[in-house]
């Protein structure tokens, strides 16, 4: 049996498809007599388009991820699904106007146009390749990108079986898409790497289909079946490190070699162990399973040098939603030890202390994304966080003082939150601009499947419809868009536009000024010396000498009350008691200055200790200006930046 697996747009042009690298080892492994091989069409859009349109790298990477609560990605193929070059141009025009630049209109429309041709291309090229069985898979927007090379595949070589899977095929969503597309033969639900095997094992000896985890499969009078999914996830030792065989040789041939650096997908866990207890109420991501399980440290470790040493790539994309903290003792110092200049994106927890954060950056893992999203304890409550702000400011301290680039968002619309929730913060900001600012400005918080907010009602958000752009993109009626759709609109609750923009405002400066500003403490026992370079603070260094200033500063390494902070000094420093009310005075003094933050009655101060920040930012600025391009495309054109996966 030959097994081709497809990588259409959107899916990112930097780094190789996990799911279809996972799969192709499971099939070649665990499927006898079956060969997959992955057909990178993402790479050859790029080399199709570019020889028809100024198409650029940007523009690729604003519809692969910038635009994707707006859409604009899928609509684009949405023409050549329905094979009508002009499928609902106006629906879409009269809804983007206003929200999309006239630039970027003008490219979505031709793109719109133009695509049917390169997805008739794709299909006759897979036809011509002969597979048995095609798998597409589907995450963010490639969801008709892949339906469309699906059907026509279908209509080219009826006997071709189609296969489906992905985010976008995970429980009710994958039963939809089935349902209405019977072009797709089979929907994998779920994690794929037993079902997919088993779906071509009993496809190859003619067996049932009932007994496969999640499968959605028609039976003898064509009628949609999808079968109970898995009730246990799998476990960590049955995922498989990923086969990225022909991507780097396809990408070198490109031309989006010349728009990217390559990383490596590396996966040490799935689920998650912080919202197995609390499950964040705006966070959608892992579906069906939030069990948090890893792999053992010595798999993890070979996998990820395997795959430095197979391919000579040292940048890696580790996706695990959060990471698993044995690895701190165990992974991440064999990672030291091996020599290898890795540089790691990973996800974690914005309590990790400063001695973890230095263990981080010491093994490579140097762009961090902890889950930042606010710096007002209450709204964070609401979000079922479990940190402070004060918490999320030392973060971004520490980040600054261990040399991570920490990525995060600020997003609001929480139910129950106010404008007394924004206004303290909105005043602290300018005391910040010397730690990394958000990626973009402050989001509303979209309502994604599989969130509390959307599986919960009572907690604010009711009445849900699928977004706007499900109606524009596909011809089904509400109840199955809403069965196929991410994410939802829903009426606004929370702050209102003027807090919204003068938030915004700040943020806007605070990413503006951020390269200039600079705040540090250098500690010589008898003295702290804290220097500061702020354009909305007129002092350039001062010296703190008094010991019970220095205890104080020194406590506020980490968020105290006045209280604690009374208390701890007392029992530090002899000689004159000093009152609540003396430390509440001088705790006022040093907000006026910028050099601590306060929130919901804790403080914690703000200066990284005096490393040569210069140096440290230089590996970082590529990265960061990366970012800060891709978050201007986006807020050109009314967008948000999702949170990478």
């Amino acid at each position: 049996m030959r097994v081709l697996l497809v990588n259409m747009p959107w899916s990112p042009i930097d780094l190789p498809s996990l799911a279809l690298g996972i799969l192709k080892r499971s099939v070649d492994e665990r499927v006898p007599g079956a060969t997959a091989d992955v057909l990178h069409a993402n790479l050859m859009f790029t080399d199709w388009i570019t020889e028809r349109t100024e198409f650029t790298g940007d523009d690729y990477e604003y519809y692969a991820l910038s635009s994707y609560f707006m859409g604009c990605g899928d609509w684009v193929f949405s023409s050549a699904l329905y094979d009508d070059p002009e499928w609902r141009e106006e629906e879409f025009t009269t809804t983007m106007t206003g929200k999309l630049k006239s630039a970027r209109m003008r490219m979505t429309r031709e793109l719109h146009r133009i695509v049917p041709e390169f997805v008739e291309s794709i299909a006759q090229q897979i036809v011509a390749d002969g597979p048995d069985v095609v798998g597409f898979t589907s995450t963010f927007q490639q969801n008709t990108a892949a339906l469309a090379a699906a059907r026509r595949v279908k209509e080219l070589a009826p006997h071709i079986v189609t296969v489906m899977g992905g985010a976008n095929c995970d429980g009710e969503q994958g039963a939809t898409v089935h349902r209405n597309f019977p072009f797709v033969d089979h929907v994998v639900r779920g994690e794929g790497e037993a079902a997919f095997p088993a779906l071509l094992t009993a496809l190859t000896q003619g067996t049932p289909l009932d007994d496969i985890s999640g499968l959605c499969h028609r039976d003898a009078t064509g009628r949609s079946v999808a079968n109970a999914m898995a009730t246990r996830p799998l476990p960590p030792a049955a995922i498989l490190p990923p086969d990225y065989s022909g991507y780097f040789e396809r990408l070198a041939a490109s031309v989006a070699r010349n728009w990217v650096e390559p990383k490596l997908v590396v996966e040490g866990a799935r689920g998650c162990w912080w919202g197995e207890k609390h499950h964040c109420t705006f966070c959608g991501l892992n579906g069906s399973f939030m069990e948090f399980r890893s792999k053992s440290p010595d798999t993890f470790y070979e996998e990820i040098m395997d795959l430095a040493r197979r391919h000579r790539v040292l940048d890696m994309y580790v996706v695990d939603n959060i990471l698993d903290m044995r690895y701190l003792t165990t992974v991440l110092p064999r990672i030291i030890d091996s020599g290898y200049d890795l540089r790691l994106h990973i996800e974690i927890k914005a309590n990790m202390k400063r001695g973890q954060l230095r263990t981080l950056a010491d093994a490579g893992l140097i762009y961090v994304q902890p889950g930042i999203e606010s710096l007002n304890s209450r709204v964070l409550d609401l979000m079922d966080k479990g940190v402070s702000g004060c918490q999320n400011v030392r973060m971004l301290r520490d980040g600054a003082e261990t040399g991570l680039s920490v990525a995060w968002n600020y997003l609001h619309g929480f139910p129950g939150e106010s404008a007394e929730d924004y206004d303290p913060v909105i005043a602290q900001i300018p005391a910040l601009e010397h730690l990394d600012p958000p990626v973009d400005l402050s989001a509303r918080i979209a309502i994604e499947r599989f969130s509390p907010y959307f599986e919960r009602p009572e907690l604010g958000f009711t009445g849900l419809r699928p977004e706007a752009h499900y109606r524009f993109t596909y011809d089904l009626p509400e109840e199955e868009l809403y069965g196929m759709a991410y994410v939802f609109e829903a009426p606004a609750r929370g702050i209102g536009e003027p807090t919204v923009g003068a938030l915004n405002s700040a943020l806007a400066d605070w990413k503006k000024h951020h390269t200039d500003a600079r705040l540090t403490h250098d500690d010589h026992g008898d003295r702290i010396v804290l220097v500061s370079r702020r354009r909305t603070f007129d002092w350039r260094a001062m010296e703190l000498t008094d010991p019970f200033e220095l205890t104080l500063f020194r406590l506020l390494d980490q968020p105290h009350s006045v209280q604690a902070l009374t208390r701890k000094a007392a029992a530090r420093v002899t000689g004159t008691a000093r009152t609540e009310a003396d430390v509440q005075e001088l705790l006022d003094s040093w907000l006026t200055l910028g050099i601590v933050f306060a929130d919901a009655g804790q403080y914690v101060h703000i200066a990284p200790a005096a490393v040569n920040e210069d140096l440290l930012r230089l590996d970082f600025m590529r990265h960061i200006h990366a970012e800060d391009t891709v978050a201007a495309s986006a807020a050109e054109d009314g967008a948000a930046v999702p949170e990478p996966a």
